[in-house]
């Protein structure tokens, strides 16, 4: 099931289409990564979810149901430019944003002091916004953005100015809150953060989408029968030969003390079949498959896009 449902949307400014007939799906429970290159209409999507603006054509559904003012209120939206007021004191601001969001006084209260303590800032209360550094800052909109436990979460690049220590904070929240059932779509140019952290994508590129699905299936999809084999004893010569059909060599090199293999199979061999030509020739120290990361995924469609437009 689809917590949002994006139904063919355009959206068109002055002399430029923002989104042209994107469709896609992001389901229910799942850590949905929206990524693709700078201008290519994540932005504009995103807008479009939260209801700042709305689609010239097309239609989004929250849980079924066509898009209106309520849903808002089961939704958080931390946008990649912040939005805190500079000269509010943290303490008041986060209570005021937690009311803005429907939340009674007490209620506000009582979970505002749960997430500082949680996140060990307790001291900055009574501190101005503009007293903050831009991570303790983001913290802060973090927590506002998550205080009233919404169903559906958007980030737009929410690593942004975060150390390592931050960054990995940041990212064991999310994950505790997709397990208690929020669903979170990611937008972010950092493909480690995808690479942990989202189940399914969608790539935009040009104002299209140009592919969709959960991130194990598209790796498998983009996979090309390559395996990296560590082996020692033999010599070069000898295990070339042995691949003698089915299988094409694409690098060999010596390190410190064995060697590393790249190997290709063709046809309908198998991994077993690889490794039975190996083993009488080589001692195995570990052999598995190269498996495109999304960073890999992401430059061969985002290329082979650009260059089709350009064609």
């Amino acid at each position: 099931m689809s917590i949002i449902s994006i139904q063919n949307v355009v959206k068109q400014y002055a002399g430029h289409r923002a989104l042209d007939n994107v469709s896609m799906e992001i389901p229910q429970g799942s850590v949905f990564g929206l990524l693709g290159p700078n201008g290519a209409g994540k932005t504009s999507l995103i807008r479009i979810i939260t209801q700042i603006t709305a689609p010239d054509s097309g239609a989004v559904l929250f849980e079924g149901s066509a898009l209106h003012q309520q849903h808002i209120e089961q939704m958080g939206y931390l946008p990649e430019e912040r939005g805190l007021y500079k000269k509010m004191e943290v303490g008041e601001q986060a209570l005021y944003l937690a009311m803005l969001k429907g939340m009674s006084r007490a209620d506000a209260m009582k979970k505002l002091k749960y997430w500082f303590e949680k996140f060990e800032i307790q001291a900055w209360w009574k501190k101005k916004i503009e007293e903050l550094s831009k991570g303790m800052q983001q913290k802060v909109q973090f927590i506002v953005t998550i205080l009233h436990e919404p169903k559906f979460l958007i980030l737009d690049e929410p690593f942004t100015g975060f150390d390592p220590i931050n960054a990995e904070l940041i990212k064991n929240e999310l994950l505790a809150l997709k397990e208690k059932g929020t669903t979170i779509a990611l937008s972010t140019h950092r493909m480690e953060s995808v690479e942990e952290l989202c189940t399914h994508i969608a790539l935009l590129n040009r104002s299209k989408k140009i592919l969709e699905g959960s991130v194990k299936d598209i790796r498998k999809q983009y996979k090309s029968n390559i395996f990296e084999i560590h082996f020692t004893g033999g010599n070069k010569i000898g295990f070339t030969h042995a691949l003698w059909t089915g299988f094409e060599l694409l690098d060999l090199k010596e390190d410190a003390d064995h060697n590393i293999a790249k190997v290709k199979m063709v046809g309908n061999h198998s991994p077993n079949d690889l490794l039975s030509v190996l083993l009488p020739n080589v001692q195995i120290i570990s052999f598995r498959e190269v498996i495109p990361t999304m960073n890999d995924i992401f430059i061969q469609e985002v290329g082979e896009n650009q260059e089709t437009i350009a064609a």
